[in-house]
């Protein structure tokens, strides 16, 4: 287990339950917007969760009542942090600040879920988007409100987004700005899952289990087959997967497997 799970952080809190590494942003006087010291914390800890290979899978939420809010409209009003300096500046702010976030996220081998416990605004819908599966409650909003402060989606959104709803669905939402409530969102798949908000930890929890159950090492090739199915043709896909499959077939895990199977019992991966 890395110490890093030990550390204390200003606007995350972190906490490792087994073989699941839950991340909560821990801003709620700000709604979970996003700092500059968040930015770099939850980067960190998310490479370091991805290489610690007693980590199975991840949970991004936030505290108190929002998700994340996105942006710091307080740090845009007073042009601090990282709405700071002139264009140039700027753009070299989101270059090596908050675009980190979707470039940490697209290099994870580990499966994210975000437990969307409340809004879920700008960056902070995008932060969604980026995590594998998301499961909200009646209190779940998401917007890709940039265009209603004059912006663009400048950590990815706009990447992400389409990729979750599709083309035509992700430029109304971004063209418009509006608010999705949870049941829309469960429609267009901005949520896989939707429950009460007293039920909220315990269904994820119970979608974690079910994936934990799972060896992790066929849970990480199966994440990176289907994020590779995204961007490449068929015969390079094809050649990916049967090296994974070549892999996978040799693993402790895979006997474990056919093993469980044959004895109609429930099988005991270890991660090899």
């Amino acid at each position: 287990m890395s110490d890093y799970y030990e550390k204390s952080f200003n606007d995350l809190n972190v906490e490792k339950k087994g073989a699941v590494i839950w991340i909560t942003l821990d801003r709620p006087k700000y709604s979970n917007a996003f700092s500059d010291e968040m930015i770099v914390d939850l980067c960190h800890i998310l490479r370091e969760a991805d290489w610690d290979e007693s980590v199975w899978t991840i949970v991004i939420t936030g505290a108190g009542k929002n998700f994340c809010a996105g942006g710091d409209v307080k740090a845009m009003e007073e042009q601090t942090g990282m709405f700071a300096g002139d264009p140039e500046e700027l753009r070299r702010r989101y270059s090596k600040g908050i675009q980190q976030i979707p470039l940490t996220m697209e290099s994870l081998q580990t499966p994210v879920v975000a437990m969307v416990n409340g809004a879920a605004i700008g960056a902070g819908c995008d932060l969604a988007c980026m995590c594998d599966i998301r499961i909200g409650c009646q209190f779940s909003r998401f917007g890709e409100t940039f265009a209603k402060l004059a912006l663009v989606p400048g950590d990815g959104g706009a990447f992400f987004l389409q990729r979750v709803v599709g083309y035509a669905k992700a430029m109304e939402l971004s063209l418009t700005g509006r608010i999705v409530d949870p049941d829309e969102a469960l429609d267009l798949g901005l949520l896989n899952q939707l429950v009460d908000q007293d039920e909220l930890l315990a269904a994820t929890e119970k979608l974690v289990n079910s994936i934990t159950a799972n060896s992790p090492v066929a849970v990480s090739m199966i994440k990176k087959a289907i994020r590779n199915a995204r961007t490449v043709e068929i015969y390079g896909h094809l050649d990916l997967v049967a090296a994974f499959q070549g892999i996978t077939q040799r693993t402790h895990d895979h006997a474990e497997g056919v093993l469980a199977l044959k004895e109609k019992r429930r099988p005991k991966f270890i991660g090899n």
